[in-house]
């Protein structure tokens, strides 16, 4: 099991730059909220939230009416969207802890009717730590349970790489490595303060491994179609305009072909009934 110290030091040392992140990156929110609204259970029902974060997604499913467990591996990260949901008044509907979901033993079995997986599992670069990740939710879920879980793109962030940091494209080694595994070498970000350090997934291999765990896939999708880094041309939007090109993207963003050009990507999947 991977000892990832390092992407919680990471996340404690980062709590005001993860904060605005979905305001920096809006089509992504759009769109992940397109696909908790088509596929998630009716207000009411219990929801696991596994990478919470600064809450950002976790106080509008409680404004929504949904009850939710809340993980998140950075302890100033719940620490701060616990005071969020405190000042917004839902504290009754979501409790917090922190945490890493390979290890958590006390999770409710066959409790939750929806998980949301929204960035763990692009920081566990070893496929054995996703599995343990995975079966994990997978027990915590009910039958007919739903599961979304987000990845980033082993290819799609290469948009975001050349606007960022161009000078990567020098790391011919690393590049590399990260083509052909997915990940550069751990100790090499371990040894860079705050380095994010994870996993870039390809596409034909997400519905896979959740598949080997038990799951249904329902789709797959790109959840930045269409913009790769260029993240103004959407936020820029107002009104009907912007509604209208979320709705075409929304179309756009299972098509086969866009979806290993987006940064992150969004699996969701179905529990089998029992």
């Amino acid at each position: 099991m991977d000892d990832i110290t390092d992407i919680r030091d990471m996340y404690n040392a980062a709590w005001d730059r993860e904060d605005d992140r979905l305001q920096r990156h809006q089509l992504e929110r759009d769109m992940t909220w397109r696909y908790l609204e088509k596929y998630l259970p009716p207000a009411g029902a219990n929801l696991l939230e596994i990478g919470c974060a600064t809450g950002q997604y976790t106080i509008e499913l409680a404004r929504r009416g949904y009850r939710v467990m809340a993980i998140d591996l950075s302890t100033d990260m719940v620490a701060g969207a616990k005071a969020r949901i405190v000042k917004a008044g839902f504290s009754s509907l979501v409790s917090f802890r922190a945490g890493d979901i390979r290890t958590i033993a006390d999770l409710p079995v066959s409790s939750f009717d929806a998980a949301l997986v929204m960035g763990p599992l692009y920081h566990l670069v070893f496929r054995e730590d996703r599995l343990i990740a995975l079966k994990n939710v997978f027990r915590a879920l009910k039958p007919g349970g739903i599961i979304f879980s987000a990845w980033i793109s082993r290819f799609g962030i290469f948009g975001d790489n050349l606007k960022r940091i161009p000078d990567l494209v020098f790391q011919k080694e690393l590049v590399s490595s990260v083509l052909e595994h997915g990940h550069g070498d751990p100790e090499w970000y371990r040894s860079k303060d705050n380095s994010f350090r994870g996993y870039l997934a390809r596409a034909d291999e997400i519905p896979p491994i959740h598949e080997e765990v038990g799951f249904r896939t329902l789709t797959l999708a790109g959840v930045e179609p269409g913009i790769s880094a260029d993240d103004d041309s959407y936020n820029c939007l107002e009104g009907e305009r912007r509604k209208l090109w979320l709705d075409l993207l929304f179309k756009l963003s299972s098509e086969p072909s866009m979806v290993a050009s987006s940064r992150h990507m969004l699996f969701v999947g179905k529990k089998g009934e029992q």
